[in-house]
């Protein structure tokens, strides 16, 4: 049984406050909404096997992101999310509707996930997270892991994904291993998790893997965050939900969008976090994206830098962005929380500029 490794209060404790290193504080010319009255969070391109956004004419991207009408209260969103298709082009970002049709989800919320082309182009596999259940009255927190396939359409002006099909739940929870996500806390931050889950495929054996936040099971800490991981051996069809990965029991209770890049012969495993969300009784870190490294997938983890913290946000605006997802040539997207520090809360609800990392072995920076 592969044993988690541990993210400590003595990880955080290691944070040099004077050294931490920060996103460059965003303006208002920064950053444009996707579209009017939309506001957008959680985002993960339509990625090739390797894990690289697929290119189409004219050097395009298709992306998904989670979307929602525009609310006072910016928490409300969790409430409405779906699930949005988005084209990235060099003039920007142009909204293209919801990615699944209307009563295909069968939650009552679509969160987080990750979206895999095939070879040809012809097909999309798309994971994600189904909150709730259709049609219920009052919402629930329930999170089940589920994919979908799509044709993928490229014959008009822009790329549609129609045809959905082939609605499978991944695996179901292991209580042995990850705590269940029906009847907990319903407060932002506190909700216990099995969602999020991020496709992987492992060069070394050609299996492929899913990352996910989740909450170990039998805990007698509510900051109980691990990552967990699903496997599909190669030639097989079916996943195998494996025991967690990495654990931060005691210390945080949400790993979020946890997700692996292989790069120079290294794994490094990235997640976001907020401050908010490490126990009260033990050190805290800045919001921000962390990470592990490890020369194997299943053994030998260890925070980068000596703490796991990669980037903070700024002193100034420290919810200015969050939800950071790295990809293969080390860019890093997010979206613009709180972005003004100010003392209301301004909900940006769209693409923060992408940031650029630069690695070498367990020390990662971002590249100026």
């Amino acid at each position: 049984m592969t044993i988690p490794a541990r993210w400590t209060g003595e990880h955080i404790e290691a944070i040099d406050a004077a050294s931490i290193l920060s996103a460059p504080l965003l303006c208002d010319e920064d950053f444009t909404p996707i579209a009017p009255d939309l506001g957008v969070w959680d985002a993960w391109p339509v990625q090739d096997a390797a894990g690289a956004p697929i290119s189409l004419a004219g050097g395009r991207q298709l992306w998904m992101a989670l979307g929602a009408p525009r609310f006072a209260d910016p928490d409300e969103r969790h409430g409405h999310a779906r699930i949005h298709l988005l084209l990235r082009a060099a003039e920007g970002w142009r909204h293209l509707g919801h990615a699944m049709p209307d009563g295909f989800s069968p939650g009552s919320r679509e969160w987080s996930g990750s979206a895999v082309a095939s070879t040809d182009l012809a097909t999309v596999t798309l994971y994600f997270t189904a909150t709730g259940r259709r049609g219920e009255q009052i919402l629930t927190f329930e999170q089940r892991l589920f994919s979908a396939l799509a044709t993928l359409d490229l014959s008009g002006e822009a790329p549609r994904l129609c045809d959905w099909r082939e609605l499978e739940e991944i695996v179901a929870i292991d209580l042995d291993h990850y705590m269940s996500t029906c009847g907990g806390p319903s407060e932002v931050g506190k909700i216990k998790a099995f969602r999020d889950p991020a496709f992987f495929r492992d060069a070394a054996g050609d299996d492929d893997y899913l990352l996910f936040a989740g909450s170990q099971a039998r805990s007698r800490s509510e900051y109980n965050g691990v990552i967990g991981i699903v496997r599909r051996q190669r030639g097989e069809q079916g996943w195998t939900l494996l025991p967690p990965i990495v654990s931060a029991d005691t210390l945080n209770n949400e790993l979020e969008r946890p997700h692996i890049i292989f790069h120079a012969g290294l794994y490094y495993l990235f997640w976001s976090t907020q401050r908010h969300v490490f126990a009260p009784s033990g050190p805290s870190g800045p919001t921000g994206l962390y990470a592990m490294v490890s020369p194997s997938l299943f053994e030998g983890w260890r925070p980068v830098n000596g703490s796991g913290l990669v980037f903070a946000n700024p002193d100034a605006a420290p919810a200015q962005a969050y939800s950071w997802f790295v990809l293969p040539d080390l860019s890093v997207t997010s979206f613009v929380d709180d972005w003004d520090g100010g003392g209301d809360r301004n909900f940006g609800g769209a693409f923060a500029p992408f940031v650029h990392l630069r690695l070498a072995g367990d020390k990662i920076g971002i590249a100026r």
